[in-house]
């Protein structure tokens, strides 16, 4: 699949599955009233595995390496969200420390910041800009993401399929991991 259909099926999604018939009746009687935000911090371990296709510049350097396209990712997640005080969407400002390759034996390092919306319903979007680390220096990126965050006893347990894209090659991930709001 190519990256522009990936990125359209990406934004398909998000399209169709974020307004909800109560989101909407949410939005509308905001308009009427004065809305007020709090903060709500949702920090927390991550972990999954990037898959990085085709035949581009970054799957020749990791092959040369004896290092495979699948490659797990372990991190940490530090999240800071505007939350209105009526039912609406979460702005979200996230910072995610990744490595890549233990199972090669090697650590491939990357960061993200994000900028995206959680809506009620618990489906996310977003995107922002990508480094990660190689032997030749950091190399930039572009991250585009949609995801679902369930809520379960307290605890988020957020699912996301990331495509991070530019002229080397471009990544697909999967990350999920799980978050306690932190009392104030």
């Amino acid at each position: 699949m190519k990256t522009k259909q990936i990125l359209g099926l990406l934004l398909m999604l998000v399209f169709f599955s974020c307004f909800t018939a109560s989101e909407i009746s949410a939005q509308v009687e905001s308009k009427f009233s004065p809305v007020k935000f709090g903060s709500r911090n949702l920090g927390g371990p991550r972990l999954g595995f990037t898959y990085i296709p085709g035949h581009g510049e970054l799957v020749t350097q990791l092959k040369e390496k004896k290092i495979g396209v699948l490659l797990s990712q372990f991190g940490w997640h530090f999240e800071y969200q505007i939350v209105p005080d009526i039912e609406g969407p979460c702005f979200i400002i996230e910072a995610v420390p990744l490595v890549a390759g233990v199972e090669y034996g090697t650590l491939i390092p990357s960061m993200t910041l994000g900028f995206g919306i959680r809506f009620p319903n618990g489906i996310e979007f977003g995107m922002g800009p990508n480094v990660l680390g190689t032997e030749e220096g950091a190399m930039s990126a572009l991250m585009i993401t949609v995801g679902k965050s369930f809520e379960y006893g307290g605890v988020s347990i957020p699912l996301n399929l990331a495509v991070t894209t530019n002229p080397k090659g471009y990544r697909v991930s999967f990350i999920f991991g799980y978050a306690i709001e932190k009392s104030k």
